[in-house]
């Protein structure tokens, strides 16, 4: 990397650093261009030159926090110890249970560790601003997701895990979780991610489980 391409990544880094900043400080409200070049003593003719306009840096930092967000999901389920692919059934599905429990974990473990940019992933889901660079969020999304359902495919091929499209086997192990996560950034009461946390994944590796297979041990 050259030196010009280097203070370029640096002045980028500037920016997102700066904007996750302002949201996490002053919400929404206070997430502008003015505040942002003013925090981060970046030009507005140096952000337009990196993002081509504020929904640009919007957008890139939406990326930036939901890569980070499916990147601890990831290594959640990284973390799951290797079992003996094709040996017993019930050692089998018990890894397939282990890894559901880990993706609801590692995202609620994200939320509470990364409180700002779990809130801004979330307040901004169906921001205007998204449409307009949904190559952008698609780059950054759609192979993490794709890498979560990849661990899953062997456990349904072998009749564990419910067979359903890609996009609703999504919607049961993500969808509840990130519903939890949203409330709770939100300061809904009666939301504790501790407790979601011990109750959840159980209850979402039910809603996967085959119905023919055994329960996990």
């Amino acid at each position: 990397m050259s030196p010009r391409q280097r203070r370029g990544e640096q002045t980028r880094e500037r920016l997102l650093a700066a904007a996750l900043d302002l949201y996490a400080e002053k919400g929404a409200d206070g997430f502008t261009m003015t505040a942002v070049t003013a925090t981060s003593g970046v030009s507005v003719g140096s952000l337009y030159h990196h993002f081509g306009s504020f929904d640009g840096l919007a957008a890139a930092l939406y990326a930036r926090c939901l890569s980070d967000l499916l990147d601890a999901v990831i290594a959640a389920l990284d973390a799951v110890p290797q079992g003996r692919e094709g040996g017993p059934r019930d050692g089998t599905e018990a890894r397939a249970a282990a890894g559901v429990r880990a993706v609801v974990t590692g995202y609620l473990g994200f939320t509470r560790e990364h409180t700002a940019a779990a809130r801004f992933v979330h307040a901004s889901a169906y921001a205007d601003f998204l449409a307009a660079h949904e190559d952008l969020i698609a780059e950054e999304k759609e192979p993490r997701l794709a890498g979560i359902l990849g661990w899953l495919r062997p456990y349904i091929r072998a009749g564990l895990v419910v067979g359903l499209p890609d996009e609703l086997i999504e919607m049961l192990v993500v969808g509840p979780v990130a519903e939890t996560a949203r409330r709770w950034l939100a300061g809904a009461p009666g939301i504790d991610l501790d407790e979601a946390s011990r109750l959840l994944p159980e209850r979402i590796w039910r809603s996967l489980r085959a119905a023919e297979a055994p329960m996990a041990r």
